[in-house]
């Protein structure tokens, strides 16, 4: 987050690459470590402490002799392994052979969904993403409305047949039924039933989230799919 320059060695020009402002500064990204002391011995942190410690003095002559310490106990465990026939088994990596490469076991290729994830956060060395499964509130709510709608509808079809079995004179008997429209029975709602009661606009919250979901899932498949070219 500091200055960096193009030293233009033939001429000896100098020419001005990157000089983040106090705006760019406050929006970078936040850093996530875990803590000293709860590292393991093979942490990079933790293993390359004596040597992080010398660079930050200025103490290069200090620094070389602690990397050395440190790839000399590394050759010396690896000699000691060869000789007693122990396996080496990475914990977090895995050895591709077509590629010939370590690859990380819990790798997560798939875009960042701003819609569902949260936070993503390392435990024990696995990568790990904390989501909030909107889909599922989103059903939730939907079943509510649609629930609440019911609930309305079967109060207005008892009091329907109440004012039917009520004592009234004959003369308004005819008219008090036919001015009742409403089913009798709600037990089986057909789709046009549903158009009737105004089911498929639910609400006009349901209505917005539902149209703002596929348009950022119609963004998130385009971004997959380049994705998995450029990782091709």
């Amino acid at each position: 987050d500091g200055e960096v320059h193009i030293n233009e060695l033939k001429n000896g020009n100098a020419e001005m690459f990157w000089n983040p402002t106090s705006e760019v500064r406050r929006q970078r990204l936040k850093r996530h470590i875990v803590l000293f002391e709860e590292q393991t011995d093979f942490e990079s942190e933790r293993l390359w402490q004596h040597v992080t410690s010398a660079i930050n003095k200025g103490d290069q002559h200090k620094a070389t002799q602690e990397k050395f310490v440190l790839e000399e106990e590394q050759r010396n465990a690896a000699r000691e392994r060869r000789e007693n026939g122990t396996e080496w088994k990475p914990l977090l990596f895995w050895h591709d052979a077509m590629t010939n490469e370590w690859r990380y076991k819990y790798e997560d290729l798939r875009p960042w969904d701003p819609l569902n994830d949260i936070a993503q956060f390392e435990k024990n060395g696995v990568l790990q993403t904390m989501e909030r499964h909107l889909s599922t509130r989103m059903s939730n709510h939907k079943t509510t409305c649609i629930n609440n709608q019911l609930t309305r509808h079967k109060r207005s079809a008892k009091d329907c047949r109440r004012r039917k079995t009520s004592d009234q004179p004959s003369n308004h008997s005819q008219n008090t039924e036919s001015s009742c429209s409403t089913p009798e029975s709600v037990q089986e709602l057909s789709d046009d039933d549903g158009k009737y009661l105004g089911f498929e606009n639910l609400c006009a919250q349901c209505g917005k989230e539902m149209n703002h979901l596929k348009e950022i899932h119609s963004a998130v498949l385009s971004l997959q799919r380049a994705q998995q070219d450029i990782h091709r």
